[in-house]
């Protein structure tokens, strides 16, 4: 499964030579994460309220081609791995089919106070069907 969601940039988005700025993409990330849960019938704020929350342990972006103001790109997200302590999301993000950036995010699988925790077997379940 793959999610697609759509960005108009926006001009704060950009830097002095009108491109978007490298500290936009994770952000963008995060969009596309947020979406694929919500696609898949759960957001992630209803994991908050359980208590299980995806803590960045890492983040790669490889850029590729530049983005600028105004134009519609797409970040296209995919479940790589789901386990009971880690989780690994990958991303694309790209304009009419051309690709300007990929990366993925690896996250542990925390409480409330920070620390390491097994996700549930039924977030598990439910996560992996996006696999």
């Amino acid at each position: 499964m793959e999610s697609r969601t759509a960005i108009r940039v926006r001009y704060a988005e950009t830097d002095a030579m009108g491109i978007v700025h490298h500290a936009v993409y994770p952000v963008w990330m995060e969009l596309g994460r947020s979406d694929l849960l919500r696609e898949l019938g759960q957001s992630y704020a209803d994991w908050e309220k359980r208590g299980v929350m995806l803590s960045v342990a890492e983040i790669r972006v490889r850029y590729r081609a530049p983005a600028r103001y105004d134009e519609l790109v797409e970040v296209c997200t995919r479940l790589k791995e789901a386990g009971r302590r880690k989780v690994i999301f990958a991303y694309r993000v790209q304009r009419e089919g051309t690709l300007l950036a990929e990366g993925e995010s690896v996250h542990v699988v925390t409480g409330p106070d920070g620390r390491a925790h097994a996700m549930p077997e039924d977030l598990l379940r439910f996560i992996s069907q996006a696999l």
